[in-house]
């Protein structure tokens, strides 16, 4: 009898522990996710969206989402820079912090952030509106081949991945048309429905509403092969253009966000990505889970940097 009791006595020891582990809080009782995009925007959506899913309440966390706009993302990078390394402020990173550093050379670059981790491989559609006379990527060139100066085409933000691509595709194509950049996705897409642009680069989850909306049409992926969601939309390397852009979304923090924190993130967007309800939505979106810890996300972005080097070299940009 006694050494039933003390087993019953420990085992109700383990179950509190093990409660007490379950229950266990993040560090802060407030998060800040900061992007530079506008409202609308793939990071902005991204963040929206994400959040949705955390699981805020055993973590006994709130999430916000903050837009911090200007200087390509240089502002935000600063703001989060600065902020307190306790894990309650986090920027969305994209190529583009990674570029904006590299070409503009703001104060604060993306060496004042520590990559944190590597959420989603986000795929990059060229698309136009529905109205347009353009059914195909190859109507897009041949009119810009013909009437050289009366083309325009939209991107992101100047450093963005996706005005990379857009350079690189007009070389691939021999073109000579004006790159027009955003602060935004968002601000891209009115101009394209508008028809100031002939075409526009976006990620499926910002082009989603305007593509279920019929405003919008896709003419090619920029992946290595078809998306699944979109089986019938060629990829532009099949069709001649030899583009392909490996974008990545994930979290960066301010340097000394301690190993519980980042774990806590981490396991937190786990917890999320396995959700079915949120694998539904992302699924839908385009976006492909590659979920990296803090170490392997330092690494991504080191071998991301020496990428984007090599190709704003290539282009001329960089010396």
């Amino acid at each position: 009898m006694k050494f039933k009791s003390m087993f019953s006595g420990l085992l109700c020891t383990a179950l509190l522990i093990g409660t007490s582990v379950m229950a266990q809080q993040y560090p802060v009782s407030r998060v800040n996710l900061v992007t530079h995009s506008s409202a609308g925007g793939g990071s902005d959506v991204f963040l929206r969206e994400l959040i949705k899913h955390l699981p805020a309440e055993k973590m006994k966390t709130n999430f916000t989402v903050e837009n911090v706009r200007g200087g390509s993302g240089a502002k935000a990078m600063a703001f989060v820079a600065g902020a307190p390394a306790d894990g309650s402020v986090f920027y969305a990173t994209t190529p583009t912090h990674i570029q904006v550093s590299l070409l503009s050379k703001p104060a604060v670059s993306y060496e004042a952030l520590d990559p944190i981790v590597i959420v989603f491989q986000d795929p990059q559609l060229l698309y136009t509106r529905t109205e347009s006379p353009y059914k195909t990527l190859a109507d897009v060139i041949t009119f810009a081949r013909a009437n050289p100066g009366k083309s325009r085409w939209g991107a992101s933000n100047p450093a963005s991945e996706e005005r990379i691509a857009m350079e690189k595709l007009s070389r691939v194509a021999n073109v000579k048309v004006p790159i027009v950049s955003h602060e935004g996705g968002a601000d891209q897409m009115i101009g394209v429905l508008n028809g100031t642009f002939d075409i526009g680069i976006g990620e499926p989850q910002e082009l989603l509403s305007q593509i279920e909306a019929g405003k919008i049409r896709v003419v090619a992926t920029l992946t290595d092969k078809r998306l699944a969601t979109m089986p019938n939309v060629p990829t532009a390397k099949e069709l001649g253009f030899n583009v392909v852009v490996k974008k990545f979304r994930g979290l960066s923090g301010p340097k000394g966000i301690s190993d519980a924190a980042a774990k806590g993130i981490h396991d937190a967007i786990k917890v999320a990505l396995d959700s079915p309800e949120y694998k539904q939505i992302y699924t839908k979106q385009g976006l492909v889970p590659v979920l990296m810890n803090r170490a392997d996300s330092r690494k991504f972005m080191g071998e991301f940097v020496t990428e984007v080097t090599a190709d704003l070299k290539e282009l001329g940009v960089l010396k």
